[in-house]
């Protein structure tokens, strides 16, 4: 259905049966609670970012090696969740530096990885600098995007200077 559809069906409901509509999601739908609960209540943004880090560490955890699973489509797909819930700006980029920060720091700490692995951490750490200098926000986390060139600069596969090639683009030092 299309959404000037969708819109057309809505507008024949009566409030009250639209508010028992956006209820019954909310109890239905995990997404729309959330949604609905940090709509209402924006205040809870700090725990919202730790919450979706924790989901991105869960994928390339240092902690535990063993227990990592280097799954960027999770990651990623927790980083979208959290953008659907219309964080700030800042919020979103810190959540967004987190996965190619947690891939940098687990090769860094384990060793080489695949290409594909790294690929996607460039992939991930270009998108969330590109993200960052169109929203203003480069000075803010430049200490932690330059950390991702330095536990890049050991490893394989031209990983160390596609990161620091990245950083050097937004940062021009």
């Amino acid at each position: 259905m299309s959404k000037p559809a969708l819109k057309k069906e809505l507008l024949k409901l009566t409030k009250e049966q639209l508010v028992e509509q956006i209820l019954d999601l909310y109890d239905k739908n995990k997404a729309v609670k959330e949604f609905y609960d940090f709509y209402l209540n924006p205040h809870n943004e700090k725990e919202l970012v730790e919450k979706y880090k924790k989901l991105i560490r869960k994928e390339f955890n240092v902690e535990k090696p063993e227990r990592s699973t280097e799954k960027f489509s999770v990651a990623k797909k927790a980083i979208s969740e959290f953008k659907g819930l219309q964080p700030s700006p800042e919020a979103l980029a810190d959540v967004m530096l987190y996965l190619p920060e947690s891939a940098c720091e687990l090769t860094y700490c384990y060793g080489d990885y695949s290409e594909q692995f790294y690929d996607s951490t460039w992939n991930n750490y270009k998108a969330a600098l590109a993200f960052m200098e169109k929203k203003g926000l480069l000075d803010k986390f430049k200490l932690r995007a330059e950390q991702c060139v330095d536990w890049a600069s050991v490893c394989g596969y031209g990983f160390a200077d596609d990161i620091a090639d990245v950083y050097y683009h937004y940062y021009q030092e």
